[in-house]
């Protein structure tokens, strides 16, 4: 997935706010379920969600306004309950800028742990 970076991601001094790469990570999986055939507003119509558990992000390299970043996401695990995501995230010049772990759990409309649904599981694999 590319990502133009504009001014308002970055701090005074026109580098990336470190948070904001939370951001495009969930942007990239977002892309990533698109592209395998699912919607998350239909599953959040169903009354189901994917929420981050766990998030590891090593940062190598900054970021620029202007720059333009390609986040690269794979399914590294999935169970009943929880996707794991690893993504890197390059500058246009082909630079790490980091590598970044995600965990999600799938939780019902009360918030509770549950079971992704097999047709879910079955487009991802």
């Amino acid at each position: 997935m590319k990502k133009k970076i504009y001014y308002h991601d970055t701090d005074c001094g026109g580098v990336v706010y470190y948070a904001n790469y939370l951001k495009y990570l969930e942007e990239g999986r977002t892309v990533f379920l698109e592209e395998k055939g699912i919607e998350l507003k239909k599953l959040m119509d169903i009354g189901i969600w994917f929420v981050v558990k766990r998030q590891e992000i090593d940062y190598k390299s900054p970021a620029f306004y202007s720059d333009e970043l390609e986040i690269k996401t794979i399914l590294k695990e999935s169970t009943l309950y929880r996707l794991v995501f690893y993504s890197e995230t390059f500058n246009q010049n082909g630079i790490l800028l980091n590598k970044a772990t995600t965990e999600l759990v799938c939780v019902d409309k009360n918030m509770k742990i549950c079971e992704i649904p097999t047709d879910i599981l079955d487009k991802i694999k």
